[in-house]
C-alpha cells in the first residue's frame, strides 16, 4: 500500500470481514447473556451488523470495487477474547464482562469508520463518504446505548 487509495480499500475490505466475523460471534453472545436486556441488545446489533454489511457492499459498489474481505487480526483477538469470557466467567461478572467486549468491538468499528469515512471524502467518493457516515452513527448510538445499559443495570452490585 503506498497511496490514500490503497489503505482506504484495504481497511475497508478488513471491516467488511469484520463485519461478517461479528455477525457470526453475536449470536453467542446473546445465548451466553443473562441479562435479558444485554441479550436484547445482542441480538439487536446483529440485526444492525447485517444491515452494515449491505450497506458497505454499496460502498464497494460506489468507488468500483469487489465486495470481498481481507483478514481482520484485531476482531479475530477481541472475538477470541468474548469466548474466552463466555466460557471462563459466569454470573454478573459474565454479563459485565460480554457488555465490555461489545463495547471494545464498538470502539474498534467507531475507529475504522472515522477513517474510512474521512478518506472517503479526502478521495472524493461521495456516496461512500455518505453511507460510511450512515454507520459510522449507527455504531456510536449502539455505544451509548450499551454504556447506558452497563450504568442503569450490568455493573450496579
Amino acid at each position: 500500500m503506498k497511496t490514500l487509495a490503497d489503505i482506504f480499500v484495504h481497511t475497508l475490505q478488513d471491516i467488511y470481514y469484520a463485519e461478517t466475523a461479528i455477525s457470526k460471534a453475536l449470536p453467542n453472545v446473546a445465548k451466553a447473556a443473562k441479562d435479558a436486556k444485554l441479550k436484547s441488545a445482542a441480538e439487536d446489533h446483529l440485526a444492525e451488523t447485517k444491515g452494515q454489511i449491505e450497506t458497505l457492499k454499496k460502498v464497494f459498489k460506489s468507488i468500483g470495487v469487489k465486495a470481498e474481505g481481507e483478514k481482520c487480526h484485531a476482531i479475530e483477538g477481541l472475538i477470541k477474547e468474548t469466548d474466552g469470557l463466555i466460557k471462563e466467567a459466569n454470573g454478573t461478572a459474565l454479563d459485565a464482562g460480554l457488555l465490555a467486549a461489545c463495547q471494545a468491538v464498538e470502539h474498534y468499528e467507531i475507529a475504522r469508520y472515522g477513517s474510512l469515512r474521512e478518506w472517503a471524502k479526502q478521495l472524493g467518493h461521495d456516496e461512500a463518504h455518505t453511507l460510511l457516515s450512515e454507520i459510522l452513527d449507527q455504531e456510536k448510538a449502539t455505544n451509548n446505548k450499551l454504556t447506558n445499559l452497563a450504568i442503569t443495570s450490568i455493573n450496579k452490585v
